[in-house]
């Protein structure tokens, strides 16, 4: 990394441990080059790569300004910002979910064509491991089976690019999906659609198995507004 690239680091850090928040100004680089022992040319590139992400914004007269997390346009930022639990959380985990329907309802119905015999035996193992997990109270355990789940429907879906969209949320969904699978209720529900999908993608039937999985990703809404006052 350069310096400019580890002093942005630090400063994405204060703004995701709320030290600077959104709709706040950051320091003059004067400031900011006396902190990091560098120059005000290295804290200006700095600047520009929060810029290029759409994390700050210059206004003229007013400095350098913290913009809202739902207009930051870089993923391992809003990553970060989940992960620290900025006000914003809520926000994030709602468009992380409008993702996921783009992605598993349109994957869930080419599995029903292409899954193989070997995918079904995954799927049913994952949930008997999800409900196992369950049943002793594991919850990262929990987590782990429901996410495989998933995993091995994009897998199911025969086209190699739909896994690596996935792969590519996979830190959020582990932090959402932690939030709602405490509640033993959420994980019951959770179980039971995850078996209608399977029930569908067993008879090949892609449209039931589209129902299926939007009824689920539709729960899980429901939850994750539920647990909202927790984020």
């Amino acid at each position: 990394m350069t310096m400019a690239e580890d002093i942005a680091e630090l400063i994405l850090q204060s703004i995701v441990d709320g030290a600077l928040p959104p709709g706040a100004t950051l320091p003059p680089e004067a400031d900011l080059a006396e902190k990091f022992g560098a120059s005000r040319l290295t804290v200006r590139e700095a600047i520009r790569i929060l810029r290029t992400q759409n994390v700050v914004r210059i206004n003229r007269g007013r400095g350098t300004q913290v913009n809202p997390t739902e207009d930051w346009t870089s993923l391992d930022a809003i990553m970060r910002v989940s992960a620290g639990g900025l006000g914003s959380t809520a926000f994030v985990a709602a468009r992380l979910l409008e993702a996921r329907r783009m992605i598993e309802v349109g994957a869930v119905q080419l599995a029903a064509d292409r899954r193989t015999d070997d995918d079904l035996a995954e799927l049913e193992a994952t949930i008997a491991r999800m409900r196992e997990a369950g049943d002793r109270d594991d919850l990262e355990a929990v987590v782990d089976a429901d996410l495989r789940f998933h995993a091995v429907v994009m897998r199911a879906s025969g086209n190699p690019f739909v896994p690596l969209l996935f792969d590519s949320i996979g830190p959020l969904l582990v932090q959402t999906r932690r939030q709602t699978s405490s509640v033993p209720g959420i994980r019951r529900a959770a179980l039971r659609h995850h078996q209608a999908i399977l029930d569908a993608l067993r008879h090949g039937d892609a449209q039931e198995a589209r129902l299926a999985m939007e009824r689920h990703l539709s729960q899980m809404d429901d939850d994750l507004r539920g647990a909202a006052p927790a984020m």
